[in-house]
């Protein structure tokens, strides 16, 4: 009865920290569409991020928490900076021009980098031929999705929030890889505190290069961008990311990895209810192209760890 309870209790919390990532992170390209109309993308990302990393960190220290040592930091930067600056970064820059929906379809199909970026990992496996038909199913949802076929006159606006998507899913996948390779991390929350604030900075030495640090004036904010930006702050950032870096440590990739499939379906409802974006065949048929794609990949890598999992059991017997 001992041994059933904190099963229940560990399940609860997986469910609960699946839940909360489906909805947050689903709203987070409505809150980002939202704040960039008056916010410069990259300082708007990088101030989130310092606010959010620096009231996590502080709390965790007062907590008791052991600072981190060295490789540690270093380790956490690195992560940080491709998680947030690329990840994350790219995304606010693209939602300027780009629907908050379209560009949550982009970013759902981070697995299709994630699975050919482990392929090319030093020590990296061969995907399946299941993971193979997520893969071109994936390709395929990206390419219709990015093809100007509908939208001529704004081909050029169109080609450079698709790349810095893309670039934001390579990105993204890079970070989430070396998260899972690195060793001797610290606590889930304290890790998550650490890239947030060298996420942030980063961000914010990149929103200085672009000298929109200069143009900063409260008055040029709307309330709709503060708001969202303060939903951003707390809800995205001190409860989403630190649920995902949770995630990353008590559970698989291939669960933690479904948020791929339920974000895109959360942002593309929020931004046609609150912002009236326009969901089309063309919109949709790129959705089920990539929402396919995602499931192919994560029943590929699942089916193939239960493999690895059961030759590893018959090697040792």
């Amino acid at each position: 009865m001992s041994n059933e309870r904190p099963k229940s209790r560990v399940r609860f919390a997986l469910v609960l920290a699946l839940a909360t990532i489906y909805l947050v992170w689903g709203s987070t390209y409505l809150g980002i569409r939202v704040a960039v109309e008056s916010f410069p993308p990259f300082a708007m990302a990088g101030s989130r991020f310092l606010i959010a990393g620096a009231v996590l960190y502080s709390f965790l220290l007062l907590r008791g928490h052991s600072s981190p040592t060295r490789k540690q930091w270093r380790d956490n930067s690195l992560i940080g900076i491709f998680l947030l600056l690329g990840g994350n970064g790219l995304v606010c820059w693209a939602e300027v021009t780009v629907h908050s929906g379209i560009a949550a379809l982009f970013v759902s199909a981070g697995p299709v980098f994630t699975v050919l970026l482990e392929w090319l990992w030093p020590g990296g496996e061969r995907p399946t031929a299941l993971t193979f038909a997520g893969l071109a199913c994936g390709i395929a949802g990206v390419t219709w999705l990015a093809a100007p076929w509908e939208q001529a006159d704004q081909q050029l606006v169109a080609a450079a929030g698709a790349f810095a998507l893309l670039g934001a899913c390579a990105s993204w996948s890079v970070g989430a890889i070396f998260t899972r390779r690195s060793q001797h991390q610290p606590p889930a929350l304290m890790a998550a505190a650490m890239q947030m604030l060298s996420g942030g900075v980063a961000l914010t030495l990149v929103a200085g290069m672009r000298g929109e640090l200069s143009g900063l004036h409260l008055v040029n904010f709307t309330e709709k961008s503060v708001f969202a930006f303060s939903y951003l702050v707390v809800v995205g950032s001190l409860i989403g990311f630190s649920t995902f870096a949770w995630l990353m440590k008590n559970t698989s990739p291939a669960i933690a990895s479904t948020y791929a499939y339920v974000n895109p379906v959360v942002a593309v409802l929020l931004g046609w209810l609150l912002l009236n974006e326009p969901v089309s065949p063309h919109l949709g048929l790129a959705a089920v192209f990539i929402v396919s794609s995602v499931i192919l990949i994560t029943l590929g890598r699942s089916r193939a760890s239960k493999a690895a999992r059961i030759s590893s059991d018959e090697a040792k017997s």
